[in-house]
């Protein structure tokens, strides 16, 4: 065992001194040590009850013949830091996470790893600490928020984000928000819609580092604690058997996984993450691979904010299992790929029923013969932009309109509260992306501000930094090379028009190659925003967002 480095031996007498402080006998000692990993917090709802979900799991690790040792790791709630300047610390807090987890875990020479996320940036932190650090890991989350449905309505952390532009817009009263604000989050959980955190805990149990179960139980239910359980025992299986997440996170299931997300219609978000659990596993990703899987994988399911079904109502439709299995069945899967429980995805899967409804519908009666997300290229995003095809309406898959060019969120926010956006604008924010920013703000405050305005199949977005996973409308995000890097979106000026075509993965500046070049002798890289702390060194050290905005080595 790993633990051995501080277990045994007389020259290990300090350490077990150590240890024998906290109170381990040695008998437990004797043990495979066994790190518990938990996000639990004050701040963050989705990760208010997971103290619950720990104890569950070192009850389980103790029942399989494991000693389980506690830790914590930090999260942002991305909702808390929404709109202002704390969302510059977003995304940067994923790689701290991943960092701080490589750190507790190869300091301690634990033997195994159970990883207790829930919201946004924590679950991809802790996928890509397992994957670099590479010994026997697993992963389960706090679970879904519950949706509340009023007047058969269903409510979401997105419908109070969008309530703020319907008060500006004139279209509700305080009281209507009033009511919006006390009833949308009921609860702890990961917000309820296909959001980012729900994307990535479905995508975990997609690729086969989390027990059945893990992306859709919700928060509440008993049957969590049980998945909990079940993990902490699992994981001594897979120290026994050294199955490590090198075993399992492989160009199969990942590939397994995109078509996962694009079945679901995840969050845009997830294409940056998957991208970085790819890097720390050393697998090279052509974002054009993922409009190829696109193509030939059918949106089977449209939860909010694409839709008005919630995670929960996933759930009860028979989860993430119940969609493999369609997707299996039409030989969309790899079904060869191993999964934390010892077996093969095809294993897991089998002996299991489909039963088509109007959550998960059948292969051959989809929402849409394409996937979820689309990555556009063209003169704007030459490495590449995504977008959450599904969520965009009907009228706006393709669109032509002038440029409404803003230098900051902040600058398009007071816009767009100010009325200054019309029907056809295309608003351009940059200076957001990873570099520039720094850190990539999510935009969910601008996208929700034109959706509550009824502005949402009239006014396109288009930026380098990044959408919530309950942004809706044609909002086109990770503009690649960034405007910080000289990308052709610092060269856009106000009232060029631009063009989108997401049927054929295109996002156009029509603006003529010379009128550009001349712009470019007269561009100046702007002086950075952040000149001390850790978003002064972030921006230094990260790299694309179409390289998963991951820190240079």
């Amino acid at each position: 065992m790993r633990s051995e480095a501080i277990k045994l031996g007389a020259e290990r007498a300090p350490h077990r001194s150590l240890l024998k402080a906290i109170g381990y006998t040695d008998e437990e000692l004797a043990r495979p040590l066994i790190g518990v990993c938990n996000s639990f917090n004050e701040i963050i709802p989705g990760h208010i009850h997971l103290n619950q979900i720990a104890e569950a799991v070192k009850a389980g690790i103790r029942m399989a013949g494991g000693t389980p040792v506690e830790y914590g790791a930090i999260g942002v709630c991305d909702g808390i830091a929404m709109g202002h300047e704390g969302m510059k610390y977003s995304l940067p807090s994923r790689e701290l996470i991943a960092d701080s987890c490589e750190t507790m875990v190869q300091a301690h020479r634990l033997d195994g790893v159970v990883y207790i996320p829930n919201c946004d940036k924590v679950v991809p932190g802790m996928l890509m600490a397992a994957c670099r650090v590479d010994i026997p890991a697993i992963f389960v989350s706090g679970g879904p928020m519950a949706s509340r449905t009023v007047n058969g309505r269903g409510l979401d952390l997105n419908s109070v984000f969008e309530a703020v532009g319907a008060i500006k817009a004139g279209k509700i009263d305080e009281e209507e928000l009033k009511f919006v604000e006390d009833n949308a989050c009921p609860g702890c959980g990961s917000c309820s819609g296909m959001f980012t955190a729900n994307s990535m805990n479905c995508l975990t149990e997609v690729l086969g580092l989390a027990l059945p179960g893990n992306g859709t139980i919700a928060s509440t239910d008993a049957a969590r604690i049980r998945l909990a359980k079940l993990t902490g025992m699992k994981v001594v299986e897979l120290v026994e058997r050294d199955i490590k997440p090198s075993d399992i996170v492989t160009e199969a299931s990942l590939a397994n996984a995109f078509t996962a997300d694009m079945a679901l219609g995840c969050s845009s978000n997830s294409l940056l993450h998957l991208t970085a659990i790819a890097n720390e596993r050393g697998l090279g990703l052509d974002l054009r691979r993922v409009n190829e899987i696109s193509e030939r994988t059918p949106n089977l399911c449209r939860l909010a904010p694409a839709g008005v079904h919630h995670v929960q109502d996933l759930e009860a439709a028979g989860g993430i299992q119940a969609l493999l299995t369609e997707l299996a069945a039409h030989g969309a899967l790899d079904g060869s790929v191993l999964t934390c429980t010892g077996r093969t995805l095809a294993e897991n899967l089998a002996g299991r029923k489909f039963i088509p409804n109007p959550v998960i519908r059948s292969f051959d009666d989809p929402y849409a013969k394409t996937g979820g997300l689309a990555v556009l290229f063209g003169n704007v995003a030459e490495r590449g932009s995504v977008v959450k095809r599904s969520a965009v309406a009907p009228e706006m898959l393709t669109h032509s309109g002038p440029a409404r060019v803003f230098d900051s969120e902040d600058e398009a926010i007071a816009a767009i509260y100010g009325g200054k956006i019309n029907s056809g604008d295309v608003v351009v924010i940059r200076y957001e992306g990873p570099k520039g920013g720094p850190g990539m703000r999510e935009m969910l405050s601008p996208t929700s501000a034109i959706a509550g305005m009824g502005l949402d199949k009239s006014v396109a977005l288009i930026t380098d930094g990044r959408f919530s996973g309950a942004t809706r409308g044609a909002s086109i995000g990770h503009v690649c090379p960034e405007a910080a890097d000289g990308g052709v979106i610092a060269l856009i000026e106000e009232g060029d028009r631009i063009t989108i075509d997401i049927p054929n993965y295109s996002v156009t500046l029509d603006v003529p190659a010379d009128v550009l070049a001349e712009r470019r002798k007269r561009w100046k890289a702007p002086a950075p925003r952040v000149t001390r702390g850790y978003l002064a060194r972030y921006a230094k050290l990260v790299a694309s967002a179409s390289e998963g905005a991951v820190l240079r080595a």
